[in-house]
């Protein structure tokens, strides 16, 4: 064991440039890794990350005024109180849309347990805030602002300095100025449903209110498991009477439950096959390392090593540079990982504070160097192999004789440097697909990003084909509003209004009555709703539904099945004609036109219009004009778009997509080394038959390219092949539906096929050049 460990180190002395490569491949792998999963948990867990940032609380109890608050901080379990904050039902509309929001009076300075935090714009009391017209209405510079939680800015299309209409509990209007939105871990606000919320100064809401307020606080607790006990000793210090509403942090995070699913269930294929990827690059640069030291082996086994003792020290050598390589990058994640600029840093910030992470601190660094150490225990044990007689390799042919092609090029002219790089580029076949394999990993996972990047774009550049037709939904918000014809007259004489579809809703009790799905009657039978049908056919006839998957998913029923439910006491009998791509409701709807709902129910009236808009209108500027010429006797909203609850997703693709690209440049760079090193007797006759150094390095620098180029295309079909069912599969799996996978467009394939031969031949550059210019001797160290 001393003669192994002696020679170990006169090994790392010899060596000193090639077990820095490997310490700082390993190091950039392990810091790769990390940040990819701070990504991922940043992007796949939005609630606890927003739960992190804000100190949120894990209960809000909503109460009647003078309830005695204060009494909580008393309570065994509780940390922290969040308020009291005193509070106002109010509707809020912007732009022809309208909410129930619940207003909250805030200090100029957020507080410091349930802080929002501030998505765009400013907090409260930033100076510019006033509204039009209120100046004198508070003391406050802030007086006539108003900060919106995000959900419900965006349901009523509202940004940092628009001017919204707030009716307060005594029907008085209100304009106050958005000086902001922000985020907070508690439930969202649902049309029909949850209130969203918004904050003001204590005098804006006592102008709005004028003492017809509740109050809202918020606990943080000791012990989160506690919740449910929590709630019952509040309630009973409180008063059952002064509570009105109790919501708990489970409510919230599973409110988002749809989201961390979609994006976990994706993220976890990135990881493992980042992790993955990542093991087979650095496990690639030791194995490098063990060829290269082929000579030192055979004089080992000369002296007297055992090829026990060969693998020992090889195994523990490099086992050491691992673990060395792994502590730095972990110690360079947890230390600077929060000081990269841009989301990167962000997400490496944040990700301290969430679930899970020290389980990943821990178990990505072991987990890569359990793969190191396997890979290293395989290039050590044939170390151990390696014959005791240099004459033996040199003995044997470093590369597959010239083919009869090959000898036909160089006979029409063909330059030498791109036959002979063809012929170093792919030498014998095994050889050739474990080097192009192991380059297209990468790339295959960096198509598979670009998929899902396409897909989200999909909803946003092309809503109609993945079940948005409808880009505005307008219900009469008064009763005794316009008929139903004049309505209809007055949406489509709208500009911008491409098609009018009345529609109507109502909850379903499946076969057996044991849960309800959504039946949704929209257009008419001569003007059907133009479903985004993906299977079968859309509605023609009478008596016709099409169905999300969801649905079909649950009633355990194909196209072309009939399906029977029951609506308000009714049966309802639909011949399933097609499956849809279906955003809403997990995919359990069942789409009819309105005309088939009428005949079980004649006095049925649209609850809703949906409107088609003509190529490129804003839907925000055609619901105002809609908002204008009704005279606010319209409810406009803008269809939800899953895009949106998706979007932090799209900023940690391309995030993922440059830890790709650093891993790739490393197996890129040990590839194009290990390929210099065995060629080195080869570069030594060419440079006899008369081949200069500037051909040399053409004929390495060619190999590198035509190698990545047949990485890049190899991993970019299996990428987009791979990708597409991924997408497709968790469509399915979600209700929306298989048939949402998007392609990247054609040039963007181009490019990222481009970029990886362009890396690739920058990346030979400079051992192309140290090759050509490098006298070689034909001695033991070439023929070794």
């Amino acid at each position: 064991m001393r003669a192994t460990l002696r020679w170990a180190q006169a090994d790392f002395r010899a060596h000193r440039g090639e077990a820095l490569f490997v310490v700082l491949a390993s190091a950039g792998v392990i810091a790769s890794l990390l940040l990819a999963g701070a990504l991922f948990g940043y992007a796949a867990n939005p609630w606890q990350r927003v739960f992190n940032q804000s100190h949120g609380a894990h209960i809000w109890l909503h109460t009647r005024a003078g309830a005695d608050t204060g009494a909580l901080s008393g309570v065994d379990g509780v940390a922290d109180l969040s308020g009291p904050y005193r509070t106002a039902a109010t509707t809020v509309e912007s732009r022809g849309a309208r909410a129930g929001v619940t207003l909250r009076a805030a200090p100029e300075e957020p507080p410091r347990t349930g802080r929002p935090v501030v998505a765009a714009g400013s907090w409260l009391g930033a100076p510019g805030d006033a509204a039009p017209g209120d100046h004198a209405a508070g003391s406050g510079s802030g007086a006539g602002s108003v900060v919106l939680e995000t959900s419900v800015a965006r349901a009523l299309w509202a940004e940092p300095g628009d001017t919204v209409r707030v009716t307060g509990p005594d029907g008085a209007p209100h304009l106050l100025r958005v000086s902001g939105t922000a985020d907070v871990a508690e439930p969202r606000y649902q049309p029909g449903g949850a209130a969203g919320i918004g904050w003001v100064l204590p005098a804006t809401l006592d102008r709005i209110a004028r003492g017809d307020t509740g109050q809202s606080v918020g606990l943080r607790l000791e012990d989160p498991d506690d919740t449910d006990f929590i709630v019952q000793r509040a309630v009973t210090v409180l008063g059952a009477d002064r509570v009105a509403e109790v919501t708990k942090w489970q409510q919230a995070r599973a409110d988002a439950g749809g989201d961390d699913r979609l994006l976990g269930a994706m993220f976890g294929v990135f990881g493992l096959g980042a992790l993955l990827a990542a093991a087979l690059a650095a496990s690639g640069a030791v194995g490098a390392r063990v060829r290269g030291q082929l000579r030192d082996i055979a004089v080992l086994k000369a002296i007297g090593f055992t090829p026990g003792q060969v693998t020992r020290g090889f195994l523990l050598q490099h086992l050491a540079f691992a673990l060395l390589g792994v502590a730095l990058g972990t110690a360079a994640i947890a230390l600077l990982g929060a000081r990269i600029p841009g989301r990167i840093g962000e997400a490496a910030a944040v990700w301290q504070d969430l679930p899970g992470h020290t389980a990943m601190m821990i178990g990505i660094p072991v987990g890569a160097v359990l793969l190191i150490a396997a890979s290293t225990g395989l290039s050590a044990w044939r170390a151990g192999r390696v014959p005791p007689v240099p004459v033996a390799r040199a003995a044997l042919p470093s590369a597959a004789p010239m083919t009869a092609l090959g000898k036909r090029a160089l006979g029409v002219r063909v330059p030498p440097a791109l036959v002979l790089g063809w012929r170093a580029a792919f030498p014998r076949r095994g050889r050739t697909l474990v080097a192009v394999a192991r380059l297209a990993l990468p790339l295959v996972l960096i198509t598979v990003a670009l998929v899902t990047w396409s897909t989200l774009d999909q909803f946003r550049s092309r809503p109609a084909q993945m079940g948005l037709a409808a880009a505005l939904t307008v219900r009469a918000g008064q009763p005794a509003g316009p008929s139903d014809a004049e309505l209809e007259r007055t949406l489509a004489a709208a500009p911008d209004v491409a098609a009018v579809h009345p529609g109507a809703e109502m909850a379903a009790l499946v076969p057996g009555q044991t849960g309800t799905i959504t039946l949704r009657g929209l257009g008419t039978a001569r003007r059907p709703y133009p479903s985004a049908v993906v299977e079968g056919r859309a509605v023609a006839g009478p008596d016709e539904a099409v169905a999300g998957q969801g649905l079909l998913d649950l009633l355990g029923v194909r196209v072309g099945d009939w399906v029977r439910m029951t609506v308000g006491g009714r049966p309802q009998i639909l011949h399933l004609v097609g499956r849809t791509i279906e955003p809403e409701s997990g995919g359990r709807v069942i789409t009819t036109t309105l005309d088939a709902l009428r005949e079980r129910d004649p006095r049925l009236r649209p609850a809703y219009h949906a409107l088609e808009l003509r190529a490129g209108a804003d839907p925000r500027a055609v619901g105002a004009a809609l908002a204008t010429v009704a005279g606010g006797t319209l409810e406009i909203r803008e269809t939800p778009n899953p895009a949106d609850r998706l979007e932090p997703a799209r900023g940690v693709i391309g995030a993922l997509i440059a830890v790709l690209a650093l891993i790739g440049l490393i197996e890129l760079l040990t590839l194009i080394g290990t390929g210099v090193r065995d060629r080195g007797r080869d570069l030594l006759a060419l440079k006899a038959i008369g081949l200069t150094p500037r051909q040399i390095g053409a004929m390495i620098v060619t190999a590198a390219g035509l190698t990545a180029l047949a990485a890049a295309l190899v991993g970019t079909a299996v990428g987009v092949l791979t990708g597409t069912w991924l997408v497709d599969t968790q469509g399915a799996s979600s209700g929306i539906g298989a048939g949402i996978a998007q392609l990247p467009p054609l040039p963007v394939l181009l490019t990222v096929i481009v970029g990886a031969v362009l890396g690739a031949v920058a990346a030979a550059a400079l051992p192309a050049t140290r090759a050509a210019r490098r006298r070689l001797a034909d001695s033991l160290s070439e023929t070794l």
